[in-house]
């Protein structure tokens, strides 16, 4: 078996011939984690384990607080910030755990905009084809992942920064229910919508990973969970529209599968309360409005550095909002919140592609800005409903497209367990098709 220091030296190698151009990762801790994976093998030897993540080669995104220097987020602003006091909870625990954090991952600037692009940083190319977008704003993380350049990468979900870029590089991607996992050390970009989840290539590499963040003991995988009887509830209607035609294809495909196993697919309508949630949040959305609290002080008197126009943009319009707004829309958020939770007691689950589309290119996004807004919006119009509405999801590549494409399963609030296993079926279900 191979050492988990021999793993990570072939991983460093990689890392080391790309060094002028590296785009996917920011920081790099090869001697750290050189330590964390001797010591791992140490314990090997000796019979002793720290449990399923011990020795597992695992990225933060640039925007978890590592003692003793700046959180950059992938920002210029942040480069002289004052160095970070404390390891993030989730850093702390990962490495409790056994993980060897390898380095910190690209993203968008302070965690805004889903195509992952960064002015400042570079652009990490696609896992499947460099030319094409990451997605965003976990942007290194799906790339680290997809790529092989570690095990697990640790991104956080405002609208769907964890899912669309696992989708859009193959790669399985959970957001857990909001405040789960603990976000103090994590830069904020909306205290409300924030998650922090894992990208990983299976299931249970997302679960560990998780259940190490979240404080809790792993949910039982290994324990097959039939599907037959499964509720699965499809939202057709404004989540389905403006769907390409390969992606609607494997899609209709995975439900079919699911559907010869025995369960249980029905249409479910949440049209209604999409739209009443759209024009509660007409003036401006949750993220934008929290985001513009937490960069006031620059917003008010000038950047100290160049900031992307795609988020100091909508910073700025959010912040001239008056407070009413807000509030506002955080309570009929809260009411929307409830209404859904109803809905969806019919179902286990909620099923749907995660993003409509696959990667454009990346010359693409830069070349035509019409082209780039509207890709924006089809990238997370799918999957940040999970977070308006207070619930959990996760993202499964799909069988069968040529650009890679997601599997979006939502379920309840606080059902993260069970929807974690749901997921470990339907992935079993979907790799037994592709052979």
């Amino acid at each position: 078996m191979q050492s988990v220091r021999d793993h990570l030296e072939i991983i460093l190698a990689r890392l080391a011939a790309r060094a002028g151009e590296e785009r996917v990762f920011t920081k790099l801790y090869a001697e750290a984690a050189r330590a964390a994976a001797d010591a791992s093998d140490a314990r090997s030897q000796a019979g002793v384990t720290l449990g399923p993540l011990d020795g597992t080669i695992v990225s933060i995104k640039d925007l978890f607080d590592v003692a003793g220097e700046p959180t950059t987020a992938g920002s210029l602003m942040l480069k002289t910030a004052a160095p970070a006091l404390r390891d993030a909870v989730i850093v702390s625990r990962l490495r409790q755990a056994g993980a060897v954090i390898v380095g910190k991952t690209n993203m968008t600037e302070f965690a805004f905009t889903a195509i992952g692009d960064n002015q400042h940083y570079g652009t990490p190319g696609n896992a499947m084809d460099a030319s094409r977008i990451p997605g965003g704003s976990s942007s290194g993380a799906g790339v680290s992942v997809g790529e092989g350049t570690c095990d697990i990468a640790i991104g956080s979900d405002t609208g769907g920064s964890v899912r669309i870029p696992a989708s859009l590089n193959g790669v399985v991607g959970f957001k857990p229910t909001a405040r789960r996992v603990p976000l103090t050390g994590a830069y904020p970009l909306s205290a409300t919508l924030d998650s922090i989840g894992p990208l990983a290539l299976s299931v249970t590499a997302c679960a560990v990973a998780d259940a190490a963040m979240a404080g809790e003991e792993p949910p039982a995988l290994h324990v097959p969970l039939p599907l037959t009887g499964l509720r699965v509830g499809i939202p057709r209607g404004l989540l389905f529209e403006d769907t390409d035609s390969e992606v609607a294809a494997a899609f209709e495909r995975s439900l079919r599968e699911i559907e010869q196993i025995g369960a249980h697919l029905a249409d479910i309508s949440i049209d209604d309360l999409l739209a009443d949630f759209r024009s509660a949040t007409k003036r401006g959305s949750i993220a934008a409005m929290e985001g513009a609290e937490v960069h006031a002080d620059w917003l008010a008197t000038g950047a100290s550095a160049p900031v992307d126009p795609h988020v100091s943009g909508p910073l700025s319009r959010a912040a001239m909002l008056p407070t009413p707004v807000y509030i506002r829309a955080m309570r009929r958020r809260a009411a929307l919140a409830a209404a859904m939770d109803e809905r969806l007691s019919s179902v286990d689950v909620l099923a749907l592609p995660t993003t409509p589309v696959t990667a454009p290119t990346i010359v693409s996004m830069a070349d035509d800005a019409g082209l780039r807004d509207r890709t924006e919006g089809l990238l997370l119009r799918n999957t940040q409903v999970a977070n308006q509405f207070d619930l959990c999801a996760i993202s499964l590549p799909m069988p069968g497209t040529p650009l890679p494409a997601g599997l979006m399963l939502v379920a309840r609030n606080g059902h993260d367990r069970r929807l974690l296993r749901i997921a470990a079926e339907v992935e079993r279900l979907l790799a037994v098709d592709q052979h």
